[in-house]
């Protein structure tokens, strides 16, 4: 039994607790290491088996979904952040994570260092950032407190973003009570890169250079990934507000910059960003990946807080620092380039071949772990929790919609309610405040989608889009999981790119509850299924567990990013109207569905039913149709029907149509249903009358049903039998109405 350990603070189970570990897994650490473990071990050990860094409640489920394609140069997961080949030799790569904690207890620095954190996994894989999308769910408006943290939160990823040179280009903002005390911020990144020229996370070579490069190291973000990130929220969550770390967006555009020149010089065996769990995860993951040790010497790191114990120096998450390791005989070429861009560059150890991280302090050994003990994929736990189904379901599938006399409902009150509501108007408000045109490659931010032109193969462009309803999940965990797939791949297509893979964050509250994981089970095959039928795999992502407080559980909320590719980046549409006198048609069908509908919130307070129906196959065949009609510039506008239903979808149409409206006519029987439904498989398109025979053929080629609904007109927007109003009184409604709640 090795005694040459040194230890500040003897170990016990009760101390392993307080790192967040079970008795259980106390149990298992003496087991793998034969012995008691130190102080700082049991930190590392804390950090790396924590529900952040381990995934050890969901991993089995994860590794069903599909982490593989034609396209994907990475498994899911294996890597910084996924990565797919869009030709020309070049590569895309994308992440979406989320800040939901941090963002809790510290809304600005929270979001910020959540955007500082998921542009280093796009950048580490040598790719240039290009593009930030978020998703955003928050409590009651009318609460002081979410205004407080809608406020904190989007000035934190406006300052960051904005600092750092990158677009915030698109994104989700909902509001919902079951948010009221946890957050939801969820942010995506996606970057360019040549694919000779990817960097990975891994380290070998005997002997090589390890190496922090960027800032020094404090205690800002100790215990954010093992205790903050890792539990709900109770009365003590405020006192967690030192473990959000706090971000520096000019100090990570230097490291952006040296980090690309380092890899591009061929200098660069392995990168990998220190986030969560700072030093102990970069050491340890990229030693299991390289089937390789480190010994590190605490000592050689830049700190910026005086008297800093090894356990504060190994589980400090410090924004704004990266781990490399250099190829021995490039070093000085390494130290130049970070010279030029001053950033600072210090060896705090080198490459073993044994697989174990040696780490001293002062001239003692305060851990000795083997890598593969500590990580996904090696000796962390995973689990099997018991799923059970909730019993909130039989209550909400079961609910009476006669009793709410739909019949009586005056259409034109209830629009209002609609389209005022504020999960449906314009989030101006928030994307006014980012920079979203910076980098000059934004072709549109309003819409289904984002667009993007690659300036490194001219012609070519990528459509992004983050979709989740979690009302439907809530009601019917799989089904709603699926239309989270379809709408963000039908958004893609709405634009007229070909969906082609996604990145997760799936946000749901504690695992050990049954109901809570039966929900997520289902979710995650839902998923999965959705994916494999369109054809679009999972890259990798995010799991944050333990979002649910005292008083509130949030909604199973499963985030969905979506990566599109377009050829020809003239050949897109839009969601607006453009000219007066075009026919306007739905293609896809409404059905009797208020299950989870805006309608249903606004006018009664209620999440009742089931979530809509979706097709699988008719949702592939219009998303192929969608991609022919647009090649082919036989419509001049899409918009996918989703929140709110047909009434919404078309008066979004008008009001971003500057002075266009639409006459429509649904018959005379006109139903609530109708106008409210949130059924899938919907889009609503614009076109010229004389390509009309032409439309037509094509839906009945791909079996797909359409209705005539209309045609745009000038300044009026009317639904016959329902009621009529001036564009210039919904744009008022839709443009203002958050900016005057939010004030």
């Amino acid at each position: 039994m090795k005694t040459d350990l040194y230890s500040e603070i003897k170990v016990d189970s009760n101390v392993a607790q307080q790192c967040g570990l079970t008795n259980e897994e106390y149990t298992n650490i003496l087991k793998l290491l034969g012995r008691e473990p130190t102080y700082t071990e049991i930190g590392v050990f804390g950090v790396m088996w924590s529900e952040h860094c381990s995934y050890k409640n969901s991993i089995k489920l994860l590794k069903t979904l599909p982490r593989n394609g034609p396209q994907l140069l990475v498994s899911a997961g294996e890597e910084n952040a996924g990565a797919v080949d869009i030709g020309n030799g070049y590569a895309i790569c994308f992440k979406i994570e989320s800040h939901n904690h941090p963002s809790a207890v510290e809304p600005f620095q929270g979001a910020a260092t959540g955007v500082g954190g998921i542009l280093r996994d796009i950048f580490s894989m040598g790719a240039r950032p290009i593009a930030v999308l978020d998703s955003l769910r928050f409590g009651n408006i009318n609460s002081e407190k979410t205004k407080f943290l809608v406020k904190g939160v989007v000035a934190g990823i406006a300052h960051y973003g904005n600092c750092f040179g990158v677009p915030t280009v698109g994104g989700e903002l909902f509001f919902e009570d079951c948010y009221n005390d946890n957050p939801l911020v969820n942010v995506m990144a996606v970057g360019i890169v040549r694919t000779d020229r990817l960097a990975f996370a891994s380290a070998k070579g005997e002997g090589n250079p390890v190496c922090i490069v960027g800032s020094s190291t404090g205690r800002d973000g100790i215990h954010g990934a093992s205790l903050l990130a890792s539990r709900e929220f109770d009365d003590s969550s405020e006192d967690m507000r030192p473990t959000v770390q706090v971000g520096d967006p000019f100090a990570e555009k230097l490291l952006l910059e040296a980090t690309l020149e380092l890899i591009k010089a061929g200098v660069v065996v392995g990168v990998q960003d220190m986030g969560a769990a700072g030093i102990s995860c970069s050491t340890s993951e990229m030693s299991a990946r390289g089937k390789s040790g480190m010994k590190i010497n605490l000592d050689e790191v830049p700190l910026r807080e005086p008297d800093m114990t090894p356990y504060e120096i190994m589980l400090s998450e410090s924004q704004e620092r990266m781990l490399f390791v250099f190829d021995k005989d490039k070093l000085e070429i390494a130290k130049e380039i970070c010279k030029k861009w001053d950033v600072p560059l210090t060896q705090i150890g080198e490459v073993t071949s044994d697989g174990i991280l040696h780490i001293s302090y002062k001239g003692r050994k305060v851990a000795e772990i083997k890598a593969i003990d500590l990580v996904l994929g090696g000796n962390a736990p995973q689990y099997d929790r018991l799923a059970k189904e909730p019993k909130y379901l039989e209550e909400t599938r079961n609910f009476d919609f006669a009793k709410l006399n739909l019949d009586e409902i005056n259409p034109k009150e209830a629009f209002i309610k609609v389209f005022s509501s504020p999960n449906i108007v314009s989030k101006r408000w928030v994307y006014e405040q980012y920079d979203h045109q910076v980098r000059t490659n934004t072709v549109r931010i309003t819409g289904d989608a984002a667009v993007l032109r690659l300036k490194e193969i001219p012609g070519k462009g990528i459509v992004l889009s983050t979709d989740c309803n979690s009302r439907y999940v809530y009601l019917n965990p799989y089904r709603g999981a699926v239309i989270a797939v379809v709408e963000s791949a039908r958004n893609v297509a709405c634009v007229g790119a070909c969906p082609v893979a996604i990145t997760n964050c799936l946000n749901f509250g504690n695992p050990y509850n049954p109901e809570v994981y039966w929900t997520f089970k289902q979710a995650v095959m839902g998923m999965g299924d959705a994916c494999r039928y369109l054809n679009t795999p999972v890259t990798g992502g995010n799991v944050s567990f333990h979002n649910e407080s005292q008083s509130y559980a949030i909604y199973p909320t499963p985030t969905i990013g979506m990566l599109g590719i377009i050829d020809d980046i003239d050949k897109i549409t839009s969601l607006e109207f453009k000219n007066s006198g075009d026919f306007i048609y739905l293609v896809g069908e409404t059905k009797n569905e208020l299950g989870g509908s805006e309608f249903l919130k606004q006018l009664f307070g209620l999440v009742v039913g089931d979530a809509p129906t979706v097709d699988l196959e008719q949702e592939k065949r219009l998303i192929e149709f969608l991609l022919e009609a647009i090649r082919n510039n036989l419509i001049n506008s899409a918009h996918d029907c989703s929140e709110g239903g047909l009434a919404i979808c078309l008066a979004e149409k008008a009001v971003y149509s500057k002075g266009l409206g639409a006459r429509i006519n649904l018959g005379n029987q006109l139903s609530i249903a109708q106008l409210f439904s949130e059924s899938q498989g919907r889009v609503v398109v614009s076109l010229s009358p004389e390509k009309a025979n032409e439309f037509e053929f094509l839906c009945e080629q791909f079996s797909l049903k359409y209705q005539k609904l209309g045609e745009v007109v000038e300044r009026t927007f009317e639904i016959a039998n329902a009621f009529s109003f001036e564009v210039d009184e919904l744009s008022k409604i839709y443009f203002n109405q958050l900016e005057d709640i939010l004030g």
